[in-house]
């Protein structure tokens, strides 16, 4: 959906929204004054009644002005409740109707991104084994041709692991396998095999020494190629990626550390959300369909971990992972 028509359809709720509000807080008030109106005309009629050369005449006169107070806190404090409710209510509703179309956006542009992330390795490899068939080509073009439907199909088998691998994790029944994993291991393979996917780029792991946690070593090889796919995708194709394993006093920490732009402190919890995608324009014309950092996220959480993100001076971003 346009950015524009996404404006025009929320400010169109806006509208309607705050119409159905103040129109609910007009007849409150109303409601409010009316009761007054008619309870004064009744104390009126009550006091009328009185007989002045009654002996109790200014008991009764008293009492009555006693139950006008009384009714018109009963009034008052009925209005302010309805009140009360009426905006917490408001707020609810708002917030929630604000979300969904939010989270409706996101995925049609999810949907959107998806069909795209499909569509292009498809139709690269095929293009590519086409003219391995048609043509007579010399081995170091064979060899180009060969690495890039390769490079595609990785790439289109890292995207369908992450949709499938978000939907599992979605249900309350998933179960993760529970062994003990060596995190040097896990960091050597993943880096090895984008090395041997990308061997133009520069991408470095600097293990300690092998360090282990309880866990799911498929998952942690996962959420690992997403941080360094992601590293890969937004940073220039000169600049390195650098993994660290390194532990401190109380804690374990991976790091995965790129020279690409960066992201707004605004944007570093929100990055982590289901569909979000930065906002910037360097962001839109990359690839991806905001599953990868979700979908990072969730998996060092069941491992009882911690994600988040720093600036790397002077730019770029450090994604630190810690047990």
């Amino acid at each position: 959906m346009p950015y524009s028509k996404k404006i025009f359809r929320f400010g169109n709720f806006t509208f309607w929204f705050w119409i159905l509000f103040i129109y609910v807080l007009a007849a409150l008030i109303w409601w409010f004054i009316s009761l007054e109106k008619q309870s004064s005309e009744m104390i009126n009629l009550k006091i009328h009644s009185l007989q002045k050369n009654d002996p109790q005449y200014t008991i009764k006169y008293n009492d009555i002005q006693l139950l006008k107070k009384r009714q018109s806190a009963k009034f008052l404090g009925e209005g302010v409740t309805f009140l009360a409710l009426i905006i917490t209510g408001a707020v609810f509703v708002y917030r929630s109707i604000r979300k969904q179309m939010e989270l409706s956006h996101m995925q049609q542009n999810f949907m959107m991104a998806i069909t795209h992330e499909l569509k292009t390795p498809i139709a690269t490899t095929r293009l590519s084994i086409e003219t391995l068939l048609r043509r007579k080509l010399d081995d170091s073009q064979q060899q180009k041709l060969l690495q890039s439907a390769l490079a595609e199909t990785n790439r289109l088998n890292i995207l369908t692991n992450n949709i499938l691998l978000a939907a599992q994790m979605e249900e309350k029944s998933f179960q993760r396998e529970n062994d003990e994993i060596n995190l040097a291991n896990v960091i050597e393979t993943v880096v090895n095999d984008y090395k041997s996917r990308n061997p133009s780029r520069t991408i470095d792991a600097n293990t300690e020494k092998e360090l282990f946690i309880e866990g799911d070593a498929l998952l942690m090889e996962i959420a690992l190629s997403n941080l360094i796919d992601n590293a890969l995708k937004y940073a220039p194709k000169e600049s390195p990626v650098y993994v660290d394993l390194m532990q401190t006093d109380d804690a374990i920490l991976i790091k995965v550390i790129d020279e690409g732009p960066g992201i707004p402190d605004e944007e570093k919890q929100k990055i982590f959300e289901k569909f979000y995608r930065s906002g910037s324009e360097f962001t839109r014309k990359a690839r991806g369909t905001g599953l990868g950092l979700y979908l990072t996220r969730k998996i060092i959480r069941q491992h009882n971990g911690e994600i988040f993100v720093m600036n790397n001076m002077p730019h770029g971003s450090i994604f630190v992972i810690q047990f």
